[in-house]
């Protein structure tokens, strides 16, 4: 029998693009011996996150499939996602650019530029609410494993607020998915620091944060299902191009920053600058698809196209698949990113 392997989960924020966090998701899920026991979510990592602890608590790995294919059935507004193969002839750059140019998106782009969230009176709404209202707290909030921890931004002082155990609800989730110039902020009273405080979108501070996997409860190894593209190779020119890349950029920053940091700490350990056991000696890990991200933009990410996330989450269980056969031997013992290399 093999030895059971345990993991964290960093799992990363881009909208729509989350779908192929369900197809990582759901393939290692059928690992018997692969255990997760924390996860670190933001945006739609987060509710990836809260589906798949719900579920987990209440039906094992089978309940956690489940729930996350609930989830994203609510998302594409479809009760089969086999509905969108009647699209399969077309690749996902068309799918992307039929997106990104119908009058619909442009328009409602423009509109953002001009008008507040603030500026809609009555007829504002939050697209998540009636999603998030349908999980079940009492297992999202569960003492069981794994650990689970949504990151937001709080707006009045840019710092990242993660909400843990019975923290998380419906508001915490909506606020770690807010974005501010499409969503209203998410009001809540912070304990933390005693008054009402507004969030945003936890990307701006931790996508995803990392810090909270650290405790010595849990494993050191942390794989990133990681949805925005660290590289590009073509240099954008046009509006839309340019405006996407910035968005990848700024929601890939703040994990950048926090993957330098260990990689600064491991190397003061191979030094000697600091003594070993003072620090964690965190093994870091990855599951991305830099290539077929390239093939979208910030479009697909707003909105929910179930031909999108259909090929998405099959492009998600195609990726868990390969870092099964290539990289899971090294749970335990080495990081399969080569941070050094990385930051060079």
């Amino acid at each position: 029998m093999k030895n059971r392997k345990q993991i964290n989960l960093g799992l990363q924020g881009g909208g729509a693009h989350g779908a192929f966090t369900w197809g990582v998701l759901d393939r290692l899920l059928q690992e018997d011996d692969l255990e997760i026991c924390g996860m670190s979510g933001t945006s739609a990592g987060a509710l990836n996150g809260a589906a798949l602890k719900a579920g987990m608590v209440t039906g094992g790995r089978a309940g956690a499939r489940e729930n996350l294919e609930w989830l994203w059935h609510e998302v594409a507004g479809v009760t089969d996602l086999r509905m969108a193969d009647w699209m399969a002839p077309f690749g996902l750059n068309v799918l992307s650019s039929q997106i990104e140019f119908s009058w619909p998106y442009q328009f409602s782009e423009q509109l953002t530029r001009v008008l507040s969230p603030y500026g809609y009176g009555p007829f504002y709404r939050n697209p998540l609410e009636d999603i998030v209202a349908k999980l079940n707290y009492d297992k999202v909030c569960a003492l069981e494993p794994p650990l689970f921890f949504v990151g937001a931004t709080r707006v009045r002082n840019g710092k990242i607020r993660i909400f843990e155990g019975a923290e998380i609800g419906p508001k915490a989730l909506m606020a770690s998915a807010c974005l501010p110039t499409v969503f209203r902020a998410i009001e809540m009273y912070d304990e933390t620091t005693g008054r009402n405080e507004a969030f945003w979108d936890g990307g701006y501070t931790g996508n995803p944060a990392l810090f909270p996997l650290y405790d010595s409860g849990l494993p050191d190894d942390v794989v990133i299902i990681n949805i925005n593209p660290l590289e590009r190779d073509e240099i954008p020119t046009t509006p839309q191009a340019i405006a996407n890349r910035i968005n990848e950029i700024s929601f890939n920053s703040s994990l950048l920053r926090e993957l330098r940091a260990i990689e600064f700490v491991q190397r003061l350990l191979d030094e000697g600058t600091l003594e070993t056991g003072s620090k964690s000696r965190v093994r870091m890990h990855m599951i991305a698809d830099d290539n077929l991200m390239a093939q979208l933009s910030a479009a697909t990410k707003m909105v929910p196209n179930a031909t999108v996330i259909k090929r998405l989450k099959d492009a998600g269980t195609e990726a868990a698949e390969l870092f099964l056969r290539t990289d899971i031997d090294n749970i335990g013992k080495r990081s399969s990113i080569d941070l050094k290399e990385m930051f060079s």
